[in-house]
């Protein structure tokens, strides 16, 4: 069995990669350390990249069309990792989870109608909701002692007749949960009830860790199956995010033909050759680079909690259930978020992601992406804690 090298530290600045190349931009400095927005500093895995280069090697690049193994790795691969038994007719691509969501609120809602969200919650739920002229109802998680779950009752209480939507991150970003089956049966049952549609985003899917188990929406009851769009990806597990290799999943026959027909008028639903043939190569040869890229994202948390635990007691590490983005509580420093994101950009010389930016309930957050060699991390954490020091 091969063994593959994630310590290998890969240079990604002045290669069009947003991670580095923005950093000047968004966070007035181009030298931070960049470990901010979530894709991997690894390279992806070698059966991909061979793919991609045998079909390039082919040299024409003429209309593509989405083939029978395209879909069969599809519905073996949520089959095998998730007991997930899909049709084909249930899937069709699209160009990215976020332009998904978009193009279902775009087509099951309009202007000024409610959509609700759970934040602390990945920023672009609320952004694309009040891009298109929606409202935004939050329904906050419940934190207890570090941990978070869902508010049943609070949603229960704030849904009208105007609420037409709710979008749910499974597994959760920022703070990292597998949702467990009854949470998920729960608030499939609440919105089942109210006419509510539930956007499911599971980009995630695949990166459950710690033994923790993703469930699919869509699994968990017949009121979630028939009431709901989900949107999956290779992306984030395998490292391709800009290979842009999504799809959707809508089990209800007349919200399948509604949406896809919707996506078909502008032809939406049309993928590219290489997100076919890097969906196909992950999900066929990918599974064993995937299960040790997991033991080393896993790995990279023990290390980060360790490390501040010893060194910088004031941040609690939330530790996540799934995927490599960990929920650093800071509010124990004293400082408002200003001060917090100078802490981090200024004396620590460090690009996270500010917690605010996913609502009001992240405030003394901020998010921390691990999928990166753990010499790089070392290196951070030792800045960190330099620069916390400093301020005493």
């Amino acid at each position: 069995m091969k063994q593959y090298n994630f310590d290998e530290i890969i240079e990604r600045r002045n290669t069009g990669a947003l991670k580095t190349d923005v950093l000047q931009a968004r966070y007035g400095n181009p030298d931070l350390l960049p470990l901010w927005v979530a894709d991997m500093d690894f390279r992806s895995c070698e059966k991909i990249i061979e793919a991609m280069q045998k079909r390039c090697e082919h040299g024409i690049f003429g209309y593509p069309v989405a083939t029978e193994a395209y879909y069969l790795s599809i519905i073996n691969w949520l089959k095998n990792e998730h007991q997930w038994t899909i049709q084909q007719e249930w899937l069709s691509y699209i160009p990215g989870i976020v332009k998904g969501i978009a193009f279902a609120v775009m087509h099951f809602s309009n202007p000024n109608d409610k959509i609700i969200i759970q934040p602390p919650v990945y920023h672009p739920f609320r952004m694309v909701t009040q891009m298109h002229h929606r409202q935004v109802v939050n329904n906050p998680l419940i934190e207890e002692n570090g941990r978070y779950r869902m508010d049943l009752d609070g949603l229960r209480k704030l849904i009208d007749k105007d609420c037409k939507l709710l979008i749910l991150a499974n597994p959760h970003n920022p703070v990292g949960i597998t949702w467990d089956k009854e949470t998920l049966k729960e608030l499939a049952g609440i919105c089942y009830e109210n006419h509510i549609l539930v956007i499911a985003d599971e980009i995630h899917a695949d990166m459950a860790i710690f033994g923790n188990r993703h469930f699919p929406f869509a699994t968990v009851s017949e009121q979630a199956e028939q009431n709901s769009i989900t949107f999956m990806s290779p992306s984030k597990t395998f490292n391709i995010a800009g290979i842009v290799s999504s799809y959707a999943i809508v089990p209800n026959d007349s919200i399948r033909q509604s949406f896809y027909n919707f996506l078909d008028a502008s032809e939406l639903g049309d993928g590219t050759i290489f997100a076919y043939t890097a969906i196909e190569a992950a999900y066929n040869q990918g599974k064993e680079w995937k299960d040790q890229m997991l033991r080393y994202v896993e790995a990279n948390i023990r290390f980060v909690d360790a490390y501040v635990k010893e060194h910088i007691p004031a941040i609690q590490v939330i530790s996540p259930e799934a995927s490599f983005l960990v929920w650093l509580d800071c509010r124990a420093l004293g400082l408002n978020q200003k001060e917090l994101n100078r802490l981090f950009i200024d004396q620590a010389q460090l690009a996270l992601n500010d917690g605010e930016m996913f609502g009001k309930e992240g405030i003394g957050f901020m998010r921390l992406n691990v999928g990166c060699p753990r010499s790089i991390l070392d290196k951070a954490l030792k800045q960190l804690t330099q620069a916390v020091h400093a301020r005493k």
